[in-house]
C-alpha cells in the first residue's frame, strides 16, 4: 500500500498543498480529480521524490518510501519527457534498460506493448512525427517498463481516443490484478466514475472527499424520486424535507429528517396512485461540485 499522510508544500507564504492524507490500496485504482490548481500535480511530485515536502510523509509497504523504492514506480509526469527526435524503439528500449531490463528483453516488452497501443508499424518513426495522441501512447508505455511496483500517473488519459482509452484501461486492469496500487488524476469524471475503486477529491489544496464511489454517493442528505398518478404539489408542505425539483408529477426530495421519507410515501399512498418511489443516487459530477463548493 502507498500511504500519503499530512503532505504539506509551501512556496513562500503560498500553502499549494495542505496536510494532505489517504491511500492507495494495493490492486486498486484510486483516481485523483479537483479542477486545476488544486495540488493533484503538485502532490504526485512529492509522492515521487520530484518536488520536496515539506510537512508530513509517504510512506510504502509500512515505512516511509526510499528513493529505491521510488525507482521501481512508474510515473507519467504532468510535462511529457520523451525525446522527440529519437526512434520510438530505441528510445523506450533505452529507458527501460535504464530500468534494469536486459536488452533481448526489452526489446521483446516495447514491440508488445507497441502493438498493443496500435503504433506497431510506427516503430522506426521518430516522435516528433506522431500525431500528440500517439504520442501519448509512446509516454504511458514508457511509464509501464519494466513491470513496476506502483504506478503514478498524471492525466494518462489526456488526448487518447476511444480505441486508445480502452487500451489503457485493460492495461491498468492488467496491473491491478496482479496487486500493483495505481493512482491517477484525471478530469473525465465519467472515466474516474467507471474505472476506479477509490477516489480522493481535492480542493484548493486539501482532501475535500475520499472514499468509494459507493460511500461518496452515499454522503449528504438522502434522495428520492417521487412519481405520482396526479400533481406532487402538495410534497412543498411536507416537513423534512428539500423539494429539489418538481414536474407535474414527479417530485426529487431531499430527506432532511430522518424518517420524513416514510411519512411521504405514507402521505402519497394515502392521496392516490404512486407510479414510483426511488432513491436517487448522484452521479461522481454532483458529489464533485457538492464537495469543491
Amino acid at each position: 500500500m502507498l500511504e500519503i499522510n499530512e503532505l504539506t508544500r509551501r512556496f513562500g507564504e503560498t500553502t499549494a498543498v495542505d496536510r494532505v492524507s489517504f491511500e492507495v490500496p494495493s490492486g486498486q485504482m484510486t483516481g485523483f480529480v479537483g479542477a486545476n490548481g488544486a495540488g493533484k500535480t503538485t502532490t504526485m511530485r512529492m509522492v515521487m521524490g520530484v518536488l520536496g515536502i515539506t510537512e508530513g510523509e509517504v510512506r510504502w509497504r509500512g515505512r516511509p518510501i526510499t528513493r529505491l523504492d521510488r525507482r521501481a514506480f512508474g510515473y507519467m509526469p504532468e510535462e511529457r519527457g520523451l525525446y522527440p527526435k529519437q526512434p520510438l524503439l530505441d528510445q523506450l528500449v533505452y529507458i527501460a534498460r535504464l530500468k534494469g531490463m536486459g536488452a533481448a528483453e526489452a526489446r521483446k516488452q516495447v514491440r508488445e506493448l507497441l502493438e498493443r497501443f496500435g503504433i506497431g508499424e510506427r516503430s522506426k518513426d521518430h516522435l516528433e512525427k506522431l500525431s500528440l495522441g500517439n504520442q501519448q501512447r509512446v509516454q504511458i508505455i514508457a511509464s509501464v517498463l519494466p513491470r513496476p511496483q506502483a504506478l503514478v500517473l498524471d492525466e494518462p488519459f489526456s488526448g487518447l481516443d476511444p480505441v486508445a482509452v480502452d487500451s489503457m484501461v485493460e492495461l491498468l486492469r492488467d496491473h491491478t490484478r496482479d496487486g500493483i496500487p495505481v493512482l491517477f488524476s484525471s478530469h473525465q469524471l465519467d472515466l474516474v466514475e467507471r474505472l476506479c475503486d477509490r477516489l480522493v477529491v481535492l480542493a484548493k489544496g486539501r482532501t475535500v472527499a475520499t472514499g468509494t464511489v459507493a460511500e461518496l454517493r452515499d454522503t449528504g442528505q438522502p434522495r428520492f424520486r417521487l412519481v405520482l398518478g396526479g400533481d406532487a404539489g402538495w410534497v412543498r408542505d411536507l416537513p423534512g424535507l428539500d423539494v429539489l425539483d418538481l414536474e407535474g408529477s414527479t417530485a426529487l426530495l431531499a430527506v432532511t429528517e430522518p424518517g420524513a421519507e416514510q411519512r411521504a410515501i405514507a402521505e402519497a399512498t394515502r392521496r392516490g396512485d404512486v407510479h414510483e418511489f426511488a432513491r436517487v443516487r448522484p452521479a461522481l459530477s454532483e458529489i464533485y461540485r457538492e464537495v469543491t463548493a
